[in-house]
């Protein structure tokens, strides 16, 4: 009769005999996985991508974010874990970008043109260098839309721009994009609005527009989609050099430049303010980067963005993907920090609260 510990003895050998076999198994699983694998293809199979969303949960950026990382993970073999890391206007999230291990195994997404006008005014708390991140592409370029409630009165630019009352514009906090572009096209434009700033979202600016509090705001096309759909809402200008498909009706800020008393320097302002938004959304890792994992994640970036199946997902879901390369994101990036000195006086007194 064999004894209790050698019974216990044998349950443990038992026990680890299993526990090995499994081991092994999920070892020759992921060796399976990896098969045939080479460089850093072989680094990122099994590995976590830490993806920084800027932003609170449930926001734009955060939507896009979750619309894309699967395919990232596809095109990667690697797992991506989204953090969300919102505070400072967008800037919190990025200086950690910014500061993140250059393994490759971190990447952001980031509003790109209020990040260079932050840096570029010196505002507290810019301590990245918007050119010196190592960039994978560009999600998408937002155009801007200056939306106004169809109970306002104003049935387009032209009729306000020649206006001879007054009427208030909402936007949120000094240095937003909402009142970027509200101050720069009053500027451009001359235009007869008092801007209303301080409120918390743009959710809130549209709530005001609903009790008459304020006639409009700019915004994303994919923001104000939503009240124009509903009826409430009508877009009078838009950004970019063409006409949106969407908008084939509504004018671009530069086909009524001519309508100013100086359109040399209504064009030179509207330049600039196209070279800023042409930034648009872009996913970037950490400056330094390991070079061949650069590589690997700008092509993994690359052929998420041009994956079928993304591009219907993102379709259905009436968010619009406008994709550009790392090398011509660099190149835009360049462009949107060197602006005539004028000009970015201009824009850096904008963010300011200068004007």
């Amino acid at each position: 009769m064999r004894s209790s510990s050698g019974i216990e003895r044998m349950s443990r050998a038992f026990v680890c005999a299993v526990l090995a076999l499994f081991v092994l198994a999920g070892c020759q699983s992921a060796d399976d996985g990896a098969e045939g694998l080479t460089g850093a293809a072989a680094f990122y199979h099994g590995k976590n991508i830490r993806w920084i969303v800027p932003y609170s949960p449930g926001g734009g950026y955060d939507e896009y974010a979750r619309l894309v990382s699967p395919y990232l993970q596809k095109h990667t073999g690697a797992r991506i874990d989204i953090f969300n890391l919102p505070g400072a206007g967008g800037m919190r999230g990025v200086n950690d970008l910014f500061n993140a291990p250059q393994n490759g195994l971190t990447i952001g997404l980031m509003n790109g043109s209020a990040l260079i006008m932050n840096e570029l005014a010196g505002m507290r708390g810019a301590d990245y260098r918007i050119a010196e991140f190592a960039y994978l592409g560009r999600l998408v370029a937002d155009r801007r839309v200056f939306v106004v409630s169809l109970d306002s009165g104003v049935d387009s630019f032209e009729e306000l721009l020649n206006s001879e009352d007054r009427f208030k514009m909402g936007a949120t906090g000094l240095g937003g994009s909402t009142y970027v572009d509200a101050v720069i096209m009053n500027e451009a434009f001359d235009l007869p609005l008092d801007i209303i700033h301080g409120f918390d979202s743009s959710s809130v600016v549209r709530q005001a527009m609903l009790r008459g509090n304020v006639i409009g705001t700019w915004g994303s096309w994919g923001s104000a989609t939503d009240g124009i759909d509903t009826g409430r809402h009508k877009v009078i200008l838009q950004s970019g050099r063409q006409r949106h498909p969407d908008l084939p009706d509504t004018p671009t800020a530069f086909e009524v430049a001519s309508l100013t008393q100086n359109p040399e320097r209504t064009l030179a302002i509207l330049n600039a303010w196209e070279s800023l938004h042409a930034v648009g959304r872009p996913v970037a890792a950490p400056a330094g980067t390991r070079p061949d994992r650069l590589v690997f994640l700008e092509e993994a970036f690359r052929k998420t963005m041009q994956d079928p199946e993304l591009l219907e997902e993102a379709a259905n879901s009436a968010r619009p993907v406008d994709y550009i390369s790392a090398d011509e994101m660099r190149q835009v990036v360049e462009e949107a920090t060197h602006l005539p000195p004028d000009i970015q006086k201009l824009f850096i007194s904008a963010v300011k609260g200068e004007l």
